[in-house]
């Protein structure tokens, strides 16, 4: 296995500079890597991205009976590898354009890499409530990952805000542990998959509270209540829980592009469908991209597309 914080064998240059090692990353790399494009991957935090915390993916195509999140990371990763991608952690601070070429900069790394195509595959962060009480209790009775954190919740009461996919997959998962599994959500009809919310309203450990929202998370040095407000009512009620769980969607992690590439009015990166966004040689892959649907399948898609136009690009450009 490759040494992934050994950033010394980091070279100067590259035909492509992946940002960024999770499905769509990570595919891109073994696409380009097997293509012989010579492939540097970033990663600031983990191979893998959200998919390696994920505990269980039963909707990825070979693997009827489902696949453990960690396995399927790992599986992509080995792939990339095993054509020479080399994989690293670094934290891209800047990319600047030179000519036909680009240059990365990492941190703690004095002299930029220069690269002739670049695939932005950021990913997003979960967004937030911004409520009083969030940012207190954060890592204290508030996540955003009940994979990392519902163990801790053995025999207890905890609440789940959101109503599509991630929420209600996540809010099972939370029953392992959990004596009760409040889901809160703002409509009064949940977004999930027909599966998903068949399975989550047979479960006895789980309730509803739609058409609602969190107001405030009360507490002195941990969780202890909820206030939450009926939307058509008006009305509050306090729910006692020691745990909140947020899935309200993603945030696009293109802040560090926003001066090189025209993005939507949510931050996400604009692209045609091979994935060019409006600078030639910088390509984007995975949740980052504008696009409908946000699944593993699409991420891994993306990363084909943008591994294949870089090399057509580069094949024009430096030739």
């Amino acid at each position: 296995m490759q040494d992934f914080f050994n950033v010394q064998d980091i070279k100067d240059e590259y035909d492509i500079v992946i940002l960024g090692a999770g499905p769509s990353g990570l595919t891109a790399a073994m696409y380009a890597a097997r293509d012989k494009q010579n492939v540097l991957v970033l990663e600031k935090q983990f191979p893998g991205g959200f998919v390696a915390i994920t505990e269980w993916v039963e909707n990825y195509p070979g693997f009827a009976d489902g696949i453990m999140g960690a396995d399927l990371s790992e599986k992509i990763y080995q792939h990339a590898v095993k054509f020479d991608a080399l994989i690293r952690s670094g934290n891209c601070t800047k990319i600047e354009i030179e000519g036909n070429y680009k240059l990365v900069y990492i941190e703690n790394r004095e002299k930029p890499v220069k690269c002739k195509a670049v695939i932005v595959g950021f990913g997003c962060e979960p967004k937030k409530l911004e409520v009083p009480g969030e940012n207190k209790f954060y890592g204290r009775g508030v996540s955003f990952c009940a994979t990392c954190d519902g163990s801790f919740y053995k025999d207890r009461e905890v609440a789940v805000v959101g109503g599509g996919e991630s929420a209600i997959e996540e809010g099972l998962y939370l029953t392992k542990f959990a004596s009760k599994v409040h889901v809160i959500h703002r409509r009064d009809k949940l977004r999930a998959s027909k599966i998903a919310i068949e399975r989550a309203e047979n479960n006895e450990k789980m309730a509803f509270i739609l058409d609602s929202v969190v107001e405030s998370i009360n507490g002195d040095t941990k969780v202890e209540c909820l206030t939450v407000k009926n939307v058509k009512t008006g009305e509050t009620s306090e729910l006692k829980v020691d745990g909140l769980f947020i899935f309200i969607g993603q945030t696009a992690n293109t802040e560090l592009v926003k001066d090189l590439v025209d993005r939507d009015e949510w931050g996400f990166i604009i692209a045609d469908e091979s994935t060019q966004t409006s600078t030639p040689g910088i390509y984007v892959a995975g949740d980052v991209r504008t696009k409908e649907f946000r699944q593993i399948t699409t991420a891994v898609s993306d990363g084909t597309v943008a591994a294949k136009s870089c090399e057509k690009y580069i094949n024009e450009n430096f030739s």
